[in-house]
């Protein structure tokens, strides 16, 4: 068995954000040499989510909608009032979503559908430098 890893940094600007970043764990896949395994996509932070979708400004848009009803920007938070802040939203979300996702690896390759693209969403209300660490385990 083998392991790999590799981060990826991407600089975001807060608010729901949403980058593909598809490409280069397939790019870490393939430097990994791994045939046959799993790749797991977890990124550092409690106001990010990993998960996929099929990145098109539609579908985009939908899942930031979704998550404006599920957790509002504007709501009463005890996470803003116990701290000054103002991004309990971005905490809720990131908890709902999850911070990370594991994909097969198959023939050397990420192995996800055709229209499926992993995304990194940033929940936080100010830009950000995110580090997402990509591991791949298998021979």
């Amino acid at each position: 068995m083998a392991v790999y890893q590799k981060s990826i940094r991407v600089s975001t600007h807060g608010m729901c954000d949403v980058h593909d970043v598809t490409a280069q764990v397939e790019r870490i896949v393939v430097e990994s040499k791994v045939k046959t395994g799993i790749v797991n996509v977890s990124g550092f932070g409690s106001t990010l989510g990993i998960t996929t979708i099929e990145h098109e400004p539609g579908a985009v848009a939908d899942l930031r909608e979704a998550l404006e009803r599920i957790a509002p920007v504007h709501d009463n938070y005890a996470h803003n009032a116990r701290w000054g802040d103002h991004n309990g939203f971005s905490h809720l979300r990131s908890a709902l979503m999850g911070t990370s996702r594991s994909f097969p690896v198959k023939d050397g390759r990420l192995h996800v559908g055709t229209w499926q693209q992993i995304i990194l969403c940033d929940f936080d209300d100010s830009p950000r430098h995110r580090e997402v660490m990509v591991t791949v385990y298998g021979e």
